[in-house]
C-alpha cells in the first residue's frame, strides 16, 4: 500500500463516522510533512449547517492547529470529489494539492460538473488527483443511499 492509499484510508475512517451518524459520508484529512494534522467528516444534518462539509472542517481544524489560514504545503484526502463550495475553500487555503476518491457526478466541482481548479484563473492554483481507492469510496456513498432508502420506506 503507497502513501496515497494509506491516507485515503484515514479519509475513508472519517467517512465511517458519518455514515453512522445518517450524514453523507464523506470524510477529509489534511496531511503536512507526511503526518495528518486535520480530520473531519460530513455534519451537515447533525449540526443543521450546510457549510460543515468534511473538507470545510477539515481546514478550519487544520488552520487551528497551524495558527494560519494559508496551508501552504499541505495535502488534503477526501473521498468524494469538492462541491464548488469546497473546491473554493481549497483555493482561499492554499492547500497545494487535493486527492480525491469518488467523483461527484452530480456535484463535484473538479472535474464532474465543471471545474473549478482549472478553467478559472485564480491567485492560486490547486494540484489535484482523482481515483485513489475509488472502488471503496463509491462503495460506501453507495451503500449509504441504499440503506437511506430502506429506511425511509
Amino acid at each position: 500500500m503507497n502513501n496515497n492509499e494509506k491516507f485515503m484510508k484515514e479519509a475513508l475512517k472519517e467517512a465511517k463516522k458519518a455514515y453512522e451518524k445518517l450524514e453523507v459520508p464523506v470524510g477529509a484529512i489534511i496531511v503536512k510533512d507526511g503526518k495528518i494534522i486535520a480530520r473531519a467528516h460530513n455534519l451537515k444534518e447533525t449540526k443543521f449547517d450546510t457549510t460543515k462539509h468534511a473538507e470545510i472542517l477539515a481546514i478550519q481544524k487544520a488552520s487551528k492547529k497551524l495558527k494560519s489560514w494559508r496551508l501552504v504545503d499541505c495535502e488534503m484526502y477526501v473521498t468524494l470529489e469538492p462541491c464548488s463550495m469546497c473546491a473554493g475553500a481549497l483555493i482561499n487555503s492554499r492547500i497545494k494539492k487535493v486527492y480525491i476518491g469518488a467523483n461527484d457526478e452530480k456535484t463535484g466541482a473538479v472535474g464532474s460538473v465543471f471545474n473549478l481548479l482549472e478553467d478559472y484563473t485564480f491567485n492560486h492554483k490547486v494540484e489535484y488527483e482523482k481515483g485513489i481507492l475509488k472502488e471503496e469510496c463509491e462503495g460506501i456513498i453507495k451503500q449509504f443511499f441504499k440503506d437511506l432508502r430502506k429506511l425511509k420506506k
